[in-house]
């Protein structure tokens, strides 16, 4: 009997999404035809039952917001666009930037490029090793109780600066790099799974798409899936609290990703893809 696994999980203990989402990243901004070729696939994730996207600030300084609002608003009541704030284009270059009047100025403009009154999850895109910590998170709290967010999430942090935000601020979710090759955040996703926050895995297919080891194309050719897919199946069942969120540019490969949450690995399966050797 394959394991039954949870196909939803609530951000924050009230949000309501499916578990397996998408990245948009990936998605080409430039006028023409490569950013029709990804406005379809952002409405193409919506109708194959995705509803929580991942943008950021960083994607195209706003371009990727702006691309998302032209594709899919008016949202559906059940979309979670959620996007990151706290890097910052200064002299040409992209820094880390997490002071204070930086993060509500980008907010504010994330509101109008997603065409929205408030944005339900609101994550820090790095902590900024050079603003305090309570200061960045101190922030994100105002901007929640100001009514411009409903919720708050971190990314690439460690369980200690966990801890710390949590002494300041609930946080709904955390988005570190993690996939079946690599779990050098398992302790995050530990911690996270212990207090009920959503992990965010990026890069979750990470050395499946291309390169995959042996242990795991094997397992591929036994439940005729690829081994891309293998590694979301593996990421929904390694814990309720994960939401992988694939990216592409592709609608093939999207389609391919969310047929990922009806893939179901036995018990055997799943124990020899635990002992891949993961980057740890």
């Amino acid at each position: 009997m394959p394991t039954m696994r949870s196909t939803t999980f609530r951000v924050g203990g009230d949000l309501k999404v499916r578990r397996l989402g998408f990245g948009a990243m990936q998605l080409p901004t430039d006028p023409g035809p490569a950013r029709e070729a990804s406005v379809r696939v952002a409405r193409r994730a919506v109708e194959l039952g995705v509803t929580l996207i991942d943008t950021a600030h960083l994607y195209g300084g706003g371009a990727n917001e702006e691309l998302l609002a032209e594709a899919l608003h008016p949202y559906p009541e059940d979309l979670l666009v959620t996007t990151k704030v706290g890097v910052a284009r200064t002299g040409g270059e992209w820094r880390l930037d997490g002071r204070p009047e930086v993060l509500r100025e980008q907010v504010d403009h994330a509101l109008r490029r997603l065409r929205v009154e408030r944005i339900e999850l609101l994550q820090l895109h790095r902590i900024d090793p050079e603003t305090p910590l309570a200061d960045q998170v101190g922030a994100l709290r105002d901007l929640r109780d100001a009514g411009k967010i409903g919720r708050i999430g971190l990314s690439e942090i460690s369980v200690t600066e966990l801890d710390e935000a949590r002494q300041i601020v609930d946080i709904a979710s955390v988005q570190n790099r993690y996939s079946l090759l690599d779990r050098e955040h398992e302790p995050v996703l530990v911690a996270c799974e212990a207090a009920g926050i959503a992990f965010l895995p990026w890069r979750p297919v990470a050395g499946a798409a291309t390169g995959a080891p042996d242990g795991l194309t094997a397992v591929a050719a036994e439940l005729a899936a690829t081994p891309a897919q293998v590694a979301l199946a593996w990421l929904l069942d390694r814990s309720p609290v994960v939401l992988p969120i694939p990216g592409t540019a592709r609608v093939d490969h999207l389609e391919e990703n969310v047929a990922a949450a009806d893939l179901h690995l036995d018990a055997a399966q799943r124990e020899r893809l635990d002992r891949l050797p993961g980057r740890a």
